[in-house]
């Protein structure tokens, strides 16, 4: 069992008592009654965090980005983000009734206008979806505000993960074992993978999980020494959040709680008996896995595409000059051209373009010039 800690807000997470987190996201399709719902589902369903999700569109993907194929089916999703976005005072609103429901609010941004949104109104801490693991501005920034980060690791390799956790090195965090797939296939989860990231980075880990059992994924991630288990909830599978097909409904999200809860401060041994006599052992090893970390087969074509790339935001003619105005850090998807990491844009700033690139195409080092 792996002996770490951390706390945020009134929780401490531990293996002892591992944190459960409720993620609404963009459930509340910008109606601030559901997501006062969606906190007292989390509340009654045993959760000890709620967390949400702080969009703008521009922020995420470029206007050009088409069809993304989800789990309620392909929509035009710059544009479902634009529907969703929501000034911050419409997040104080469900911070304070957390407060008062007496459960942890938590949310994510998905650049700097978010995040310094969301450090003005006084999250206890900041999460890091998958996708923005490589966005290393966006880490810079939160490292700022010295506040604990759960940071997703889906979609990534180790050196994603090192990368990023250097650049948070002085900053207490949690790092969430993830498969960025929709539902994510439980055979693939490799849960083993816990132990490998505990041993090598020494921070304390933890599950989001994406797979659509109530507690057979979670159970596992117990056994090999989760601290906190993130998991979608919605109020019914029905409704028309991104996420909601792919969700909890209050129900299960409390057999999850209470299966979590029973095995919390059982043995390795014990938890894997258990799971093994109502899941069956074949079904338990394949998703164990070999504790080797990295891609699995459902992500491995995503890779450089739901994580960050750059991209012109503006057609680009030859001779133009790459600046901030005209270059972001955005998801690629499927349609669109990906392009070099992030890391790499203080290198390209300030040149010029070889080829005309257009809107929303990602910049290729072909692409790059001399400085202006």
């Amino acid at each position: 069992m792996l002996n770490n800690c951390i706390t945020i807000g009134t929780h401490a997470f531990s293996t002892s008592s591992p944190c459960i987190i409720a993620e609404a996201g963009t459930a509340h399709g910008g109606n601030l009654q559901k997501a006062f719902e969606l906190v007292d589902a989390a509340y009654e369903a045993g959760a000890h965090c709620v967390k949400f999700q702080h969009v703008y569109a521009d922020e995420i993907i470029h206007p050009r980005t088409g069809n993304v194929p989800l789990p309620g089916g392909s929509i035009p999703l710059y544009d479902r983000f634009k529907s969703l976005e929501q000034p911050p005072d419409f997040f104080m609103h469900i911070k304070e009734y957390c407060l008062n429901k007496n459960i942890i609010f938590l949310c994510t941004p998905f650049g700097i206008r978010s995040a310094r949104e969301l450090h003005t109104i006084g999250v206890d801490a900041i999460k890091i979806a998958s996708p923005e693991l490589n966005y290393i501005q966006l880490l810079q920034e939160v490292a700022v505000y010295g506040k604990p980060v759960l940071l997703s690791t889906g979609v990534s390799t180790l050196a994603d993960i090192d990368r990023a956790l250097a650049i948070l090195q002085n900053i207490p965090k949690v790092i969430l074992h993830c498969i960025t797939a929709y539902p994510a296939p439980e055979e693939e989860y490799n849960i083993n993978v816990l132990t490998t990231l505990h041993a090598i980075t020494g921070a304390p880990c933890g599950l989001s999980d994406h797979s659509l059992h109530p507690t057979f994924i979670p159970g596992l991630s117990i056994a090999c020494g989760a601290v906190a288990i993130e998991k979608h909830l919605c109020l019914s599978r029905q409704d028309d959040g991104l996420d909601d097909p792919i969700a909890l409904e209050p129900k299960d999200f409390t057999n999850m709680t209470n299966f979590i809860t029973a095995l919390a401060g059982k043995s390795p041994h014990e938890i894997i008996a258990i799971i093994q006599e109502e899941f069956g052992k074949e079904r338990t090893v394949k998703a164990l896995g070999t504790g080797i970390k990295q891609l699995a087969p459902s992500e491995y074509e995503n890779y450089g595409r739901t994580n960050r790339s750059l991209h012109v935001v503006t057609d680009i003619n030859p001779g133009d000059q790459f600046t901030e105005h005209n270059v972001a850090i955005l998801r690629t998807e499927k349609i669109l051209k990906p392009g070099i990491a992030p890391v790499y844009l203080p290198i390209i700033l300030g040149r010029k373009s070889r080829n005309y690139i257009e809107a929303g195409e990602g910049i290729s080092w072909q692409d790059i010039g001399d400085y202006a």
